[in-house]
């Protein structure tokens, strides 16, 4: 059953269906011909799939990003950005790493994170001299902190997926996240040094007082949410319900820039944005059951026990990986059929699982700034007009970045995990 599956599969991918029907009508065809279960089964599993109260939080924090952008919370925080770091030469692309930062520390999403802080920083950089391709490629690629940083949706989809603590998960993020961020920031000083850009970056910027005056109550989200969860105040799960209650009292009574005939727009985005994510939720936990009913992760890990005798054997192995299928498979379905499967000879390797959930994340991450499938980069170059052949060369340099940060926090356990064993331990 399982190879006639797969066979389908990549069919449906070459004939261009989207990943998540490909996966449904893949496990739909594997149930109906070649196995003797009841195509209740179909239904069955695809409403488990979603039936976890976790699950909730994905169109909150969804919500709350679409909130932050219309509400003017994001434009905000990108003055306060440029305030901090604007004066030094490069300090406009420096404030996108920093923006990125913050508005993840929020959003959860890459995509939302690209959508609303690429349209302020990146016309602003291409109007300063850079290079419009540089500009959507560091855009790009700063946005995916939005999936490493907490609160982050793929964390939420590997804490369920392979039944670890989301609360871990999200504190296992921040140090890996810093370390992207600031690495990001150092290249492109550097590159702006050796190039000659960012020269003007200090061109109508506000004072910092001021900026922090204007973004007082913007980098007081974070706080409130993230502070709220590691405080025990409340779950990941109603952090999310708090952050949408927060930007949307801010956005429309505060800054009052939302107004009450937004709101259907607003909501329509998120409802759309949502679904997508249930539908591939769905459809993989269908896989993931077939999969698992097949004895494909008791198989693979004997396989991989037998041929990887050491963790860092197993470790290169996974993040190679990891590394091809985010380039071809989106994060969520990727994280809902493997993280089951990977997270227990994960843990056979002595490998930490939540110290694995991260190296999966930043992985899949990767995925999303490198073609043929890089979700991050169509929405940059949806934002900056451009065509994705132009991108691709630019974000080349970025994804090297990453990567070298990833084969640190693979290796370097306790970057993800020094503060989760202080709080939790």
């Amino acid at each position: 059953m399982i190879p006639a599956i797969f066979t389908v599969f990549m069919l449906l991918l070459a004939l261009s269906v989207p990943v998540a029907v490909a996966i449904g009508l893949a496990s739909i065809s594997g149930v109906a011909f070649f196995s003797n279960m009841p195509m209740l089964v179909v239904a069955q599993q695809l409403f488990t799939s979603i039936d976890k109260f976790p699950l909730v939080a994905i169109p909150f924090f969804i919500l709350s990003g679409n909130l932050m952008e219309a509400g003017g919370i994001s434009e905000r925080l990108v003055n306060f950005a440029r305030a901090l770091v604007g004066g030094v030469q490069g300090g406009l692309a420096m404030s996108c790493v920093i923006t990125c930062m913050i508005f993840a520390a929020v959003s959860g999403s890459s995509v939302a994170t690209t959508f609303a802080i690429g349209a302020i920083l990146i016309p602003a950089m291409v109007r300063l001299g850079y290079p419009v391709e540089r500009a959507a490629a560091l855009q790009a690629t700063s946005a995916e902190l939005g999936v490493i940083i907490p609160p982050s949706i793929p964390l939420i989809l590997y804490g369920v997926a392979a039944e670890v603590s989301i609360g871990e998960l999200f504190i296992a993020g921040f140090g890996p996240g810093l370390l992207i961020g600031s690495a990001l920031m150092l290249f492109v000083f550097v590159w702006c040094k050796l190039t000659g850009h960012g020269k003007r970056d200090g061109e109508g910027r506000l004072e910092l007082w001021v900026a922090t005056r204007q973004a007082a109550l913007a980098l007081l989200m974070p706080v409130v949410v993230l502070g709220g969860i590691y405080g025990g105040v409340f779950t990941p799960t109603e952090a999310s319900v708090i952050a949408v209650f927060y930007a949307l009292f801010v956005g429309m009574f505060v800054y009052r820039r939302i107004r009450v005939t937004d709101l259907y727009r607003i909501l329509q985005r998120t409802v759309v944005s949502t679904t997508v994510i249930m539908v591939i939720i769905a459809t993989a936990g269908l896989f993931a059951f077939l999969i698992t009913r097949a004895g494909v992760p008791a198989a693979v890990g004997n396989w991989v026990a037998a041929t990887l005798d050491s963790p860092v054997a197993f470790l290169i192995g996974v993040n190679l990986f990891l590394l091809l299928i985010g380039m071809f498979i989106e994060t969520g379905a990727a994280i809902v059929v493997l993280a089951p499967i990977l997270a227990p000879v994960a843990i056979q390797f002595g490998v930490d699982p939540v110290h694995f959930g991260i190296i999966m994340i930043v992985n899949l991450a990767v995925g999303m700034i490198t073609p043929p499938f890089g979700v991050n980069l169509f929405a940059a170059c949806t934002v900056a007009k451009i065509s994705y052949d132009r991108i691709v060369p630019a974000v080349i340099p970025y994804v090297l970045v990453v990567t070298a940060c990833l084969a640190i926090i693979t290796f370097v356990p306790q970057l993800s995990l020094w503060l989760r064993d202080l709080v939790y331990k």
